[in-house]
């Protein structure tokens, strides 16, 4: 049996995979090609990281190993009260869900800004091995 493993990725780590980061690269070539593995890019997160690197966007979405969400209704409402639509957009991705029994984790090269929270956070940045 395959476990799952499901990962969001916030607008950090998609900045940092633009940037060559093994860690965030790794991800991304186990969503492609292990069994199991889901990785999704968060729309708000998207914006977000489009405007830190140019075309960074449509790159993403156009990789077949990378689910987009959208921002739909219950994302909207949980965005609405945050200040940060990225990270409010992958928090909620993460927590769990009908598809997501078990929620996800959040691959980050910003891990200071998940301190506090009980969230499994998977480091991106640059200087890190993968995870």
């Amino acid at each position: 049996m395959i476990k799952e493993r499901h990962v969001v990725l916030d607008d950090s780590a998609m900045v940092a995979a633009g940037r060559g980061s093994i860690a965030a690269s790794t991800l991304i070539h186990y969503a492609h090609h292990t069994p199991g593995w889901f990785l999704y890019a968060p729309t708000c997160a998207l914006v977000e990281a489009e405007r830190v690197r140019r075309g960074i966007a449509e790159h993403f979405a156009s990789m077949k190993g990378i689910r987009v969400l959208d921002l739909d209704l219950p994302a909207a409402l949980a965005v609405a009260r945050e200040t940060s639509w990225a990270t409010a957009h992958a928090r909620f991705a993460a927590e769990p869900d009908a598809e997501r029994n078990a929620g996800a984790a959040i691959a980050t090269a910003d891990p200071t800004r998940w301190r506090g929270q009980s969230i499994e956070i998977l480091n991106v940045r640059s200087d890190q091995p993968p995870p």
